[in-house]
């Protein structure tokens, strides 16, 4: 599975997919894996809770943030995969999702064992998919979008998410 074309997803999530270098997509969502768990775990104790302004999330906060949206980005890429175009797939507001998740007595290390425990289980959609089934156009709300467009979208976002976090928390 190589880049989607650009009828494969929602404009708005160009600016990940650009993120992401030419490979084999199942290869790069491992690469992704572990320096999203090597980034994260290497982040000084004493940033884990800080915020770069007020009203904006923790690192801990990103990092779940990032978890929440990947099984969500899953779901999805899991309807596409399996052929279901009657399913409508809405938005999800990320900052009602970050607000209700409470990661204040939380340590970072549990919160990447989550993050790994998610991307594992999106592996195993992506390890076992078919050309066919990468390129299946599943309904979206307002764009239609296939699983190949989810893997670049999901492995995209973390790394704008540690751009952020580089340039502003750290």
């Amino acid at each position: 599975m190589h880049k989607p074309a650009a009828n494969e997803y929602n404009p708005y999530f160009q600016r990940y997919i650009d993120l992401v270098p030419e490979g084999d997509l199942r290869q790069l969502l491992r690469e992704n894996k572990e320096r999203t768990i090597q980034f994260f775990a290497d982040i000084p104790t004493g940033k884990h809770d800080y915020r770069y302004a007020p009203g904006k999330w923790t690192v801990k906060e990103v990092l779940m943030h990032i978890a929440d949206t990947e099984r969500a980005m899953a779901y999805r890429a899991f309807v596409a995969a399996r052929g279901d175009d009657t399913t409508v797939l809405y938005t999800m507001d990320e900052n009602k999702y970050a607000a209700a998740a409470d990661v204040s007595g939380r340590s970072m290390g549990d919160i990447i064992a989550e993050f790994e425990a998610v991307r594992n289980a999106t592996l195993f959609i992506y390890d076992h998919l078919t050309a066919a089934q990468s390129t299946f156009m599943a309904k979206g709300e307002k764009y239609p979008f296939t699983a190949g467009a989810l893997g670049y979208i999901m492995a995209g976002h973390i790394m704008n998410h540690i751009n952020i976090i580089i340039e502003r928390y750290l």
